[in-house]
């Protein structure tokens, strides 16, 4: 059974910049959302991507995700899927037995940077690095789904 196990949390500085070791671009857009799950297609660089998740706001989640042809996966971002699409910049930062992932949301969502930390399992310890604040894990304002349909850009606080 696939598990995806992450913390999120709010960015507080430009410091993360000087540490990052590499840097992806994506974008992902949903299509047949339930309210157990959601099902995403995503581009990442050259690679293309289905995934679903489960609907929970648990920092562990099921999460399923399969590499696509390319050319399907950008078929299906333009003519299949609902609201805005969530394109970000995803750059990997190397902290203690972790990497961070700093999500440097843009278009629809620019403004908004968050990082997340994969884990093993639930209790694992982590270093938090200084540039990490406010914990938004179980605050679905902060999933992409959420920024699909409700863009940063467009919340009033």
């Amino acid at each position: 059974m696939a598990y995806e196990i992450e913390r999120k949390f709010l960015v507080t500085s430009d410091d993360w910049r000087e540490l990052v070791e590499k840097t992806l671009q994506i974008k992902q857009a949903y299509f047949c959302n339930t309210e157990k799950a959601s099902l995403r297609i995503r581009v990442s660089d050259q690679d293309g991507y289905i995934s679903s998740k489960s609907m929970t706001m648990d920092i562990r989640r099921h999460e399923f995700e399969y590499k696509i042809p390319l050319q399907d996966a950008e078929f299906m971002l333009e003519y299949m899927c609902i609201g805005s699409p969530v394109i970000k910049k995803r750059h990997l930062i190397k902290v203690g037995q972790h990497v961070w992932e700093v999500d440097e949301f843009l278009a629809d969502n620019a403004g908004l940077v968050v990082a997340e930390v994969e884990l093993g399992h639930e209790d694992e310890p982590y270093d938090k690095p200084d540039w990490v604040g406010l914990e938004v894990s179980n605050d679905p304002k902060y999933i992409n789904l959420y920024l699909s349909s409700k863009p940063f850009n467009s919340w009033t606080t």
